[in-house]
């Protein structure tokens, strides 16, 4: 069976995002503030350049829409760097993979979608995932559980404001607002808590911008062409790279129960995630 171009676009994305995790996984001595900050000057430059190669209105026309995609984006990928910094790769991306469980709660109020009482038992089952992943691994602070879980709340909201928005902007529009909005915020902090890079570390934060910036124009593209719920299911696959880069670049290893409290998170968000999706049918 052929795949759909959403399928697609979201298994180039989780990819990329997954050589972006590696990156900023080797940078733990530069400040995650610092890394978003280089991360939107790199989308930035990159943005412009295509918007204005095609002659697009790099400003777009759903404005409010955009800069609020852009304000939360950013705090959840400034949470997100610093949760991949501290706890093991994939614990962090298993935090980051509960967005969609987000993603449905905030759908309802959003996008007036509806959440069936089903849903709420794989919402449980996940959360008690997470709670296995904490209470097993000393890696896993509750202040790195609470940050994880934030960050996942904000991407979920993220996720469906691109859905509002719909098809009515160009893809590089929307992800061209992540730096606009980003980049006066992180270079101010940034000045108090500035830490040099090495020139090994130029080439490491410049490729954390070419793979974000290539993750998001394809996730950008999968949301705006595809039902959330849809899609959403195929980003699973980054664990399993966070598991293997995890274990073959970090020398990472999981606890059992950590091991389960992953499974029991990725079948939560699926469950829920195919339940939905069977609804909208």
């Amino acid at each position: 069976m052929a795949l759909s171009s959403g399928v697609k676009n979201m298994l180039l994305a989780s990819f990329f995002f997954s050589l972006m995790q590696i990156c900023v996984k080797y940078l733990p001595h530069i400040p995650a503030i610092e890394i978003v900050f280089f991360r939107s000057l790199v989308s930035l430059v990159i943005s412009y350049f295509f918007l204005k190669s095609g002659k697009v209105d790099p400003f777009g026309s759903n404005k409010k829409w955009l800069i609020l995609r852009g304000l939360v984006g950013a705090f959840a990928l400034i949470l997100f760097f610093l949760t991949v910094q501290e706890m093991p790769l994939a614990s962090a991306v298993t935090f980051q993979f509960l967005s969609p469980v987000f993603t449905a709660i905030l759908g309802v109020y959003l996008l007036k979608e509806k959440v069936t009482p089903k849903q709420y038992i794989y919402f449980a089952l996940a959360f008690f995932g997470v709670a296995l992943i904490k209470g097993f691994d000393s890696r896993v602070s509750i202040g790195l559980a609470i940050l994880g879980v934030v960050s996942a709340f904000f991407s979920g909201l993220a996720y469906n404001i691109i859905r509002k928005i719909g098809s009515s902007e160009h893809p590089l529009v929307i992800v061209l607002y992540f730096p606009l909005v980003t980049l006066p915020i992180t270079a101010i902090i940034s000045l108090f808590i500035w830490v040099t890079p090495t020139y090994y570390d130029w080439l490491l934060l410049l490729l954390v911008g070419i793979f974000t910036q290539l993750a998001q124009y394809f996730m950008t593209l999968s949301y705006q062409n595809s039902k959330v719920a849809g899609v959403a299911i195929v980003k699973y696959v980054g664990i399993l790279y966070a598991l293997v880069f995890g274990y073959v670049l970090f020398d990472e290893t999981m606890p059992a129960m950590s091991l389960l409290g992953i499974v029991l998170v990725l079948s939560g968000v699926v469950l829920n995630v195919r339940t939905k999706d069977e609804a909208d049918k």
